[in-house]
């Protein structure tokens, strides 16, 4: 069975003495893969915007969390198998991006959380007034990237050249800004 994703795709292998099992559809299968995507892509994209909290890398993660995961995983697998895996899925997507991101391994995906997470009211003004008090310590070219990318919730491309800088050139800025908000929020943690 191919592994990916820290997990096991639910699907028929190889029986005894190599014979193929006999492959049993559940009761709860997708039909097509078009119908296993549409009942999972947004719940999918929710827990991952609670995540990481900004549309375009959640976009992204998602994308990536379905490239994963459709080679390993078989229709005849039930809902709650695709949904468990598509979920272990997640959380190794989210490690890696988060490993490339800030240089840390973060791998807690708590689904429960998640979900009260995206019921919850937005954030108190505590923290938008911590945000503001992090990125007013930073640079300004930083505190620009991450205005437009986080705060205006606009592209790459839009923020490039909102700031008169190549695409290439905002996806570095934003990283290194990404990892001094992070040092700056742990210095005063």
């Amino acid at each position: 069975m191919a592994e990916r994703g820290g997990g096991r795709a639910p699907r028929g292998g190889p029986g005894p003495a190599g014979r193929p099992l006999h492959v049993v559809r559940a009761v709860d299968a997708y039909r097509d893969w078009e119908e296993l995507y549409a009942d999972n892509v947004v719940r999918l994209y929710r827990l991952l915007y609670s995540k990481v909290g900004n549309r375009t890398d959640a976009e992204d993660l998602t994308t990536e969390v379905f490239l994963a995961a459709f080679g390993p995983l078989r229709l005849e697998a039930s809902r709650g198998e695709v949904r468990a895996y598509l979920a272990k899925t997640a959380h190794t997507v989210l490690a890696s991006f988060w490993r490339r991101r800030l240089g840390r391994e973060i791998t807690g995906i708590d689904l429960d959380a998640a979900e009260e997470f995206l019921e919850r009211p937005p954030p108190d003004g505590h923290t938008a007034r911590r945000a503001q008090h992090i990125l007013a310590r930073l640079p300004a070219r930083s505190r620009r990237i991450l205005e437009l990318r986080f705060l205006e919730r606009q592209s790459l491309r839009d923020s490039a050249d909102a700031m008169g800088i190549t695409v290439g050139n905002a996806k570095v800025l934003q990283h290194r800004a990404l990892r001094m908000a992070a040092q700056v929020r742990e210095e005063e943690s």
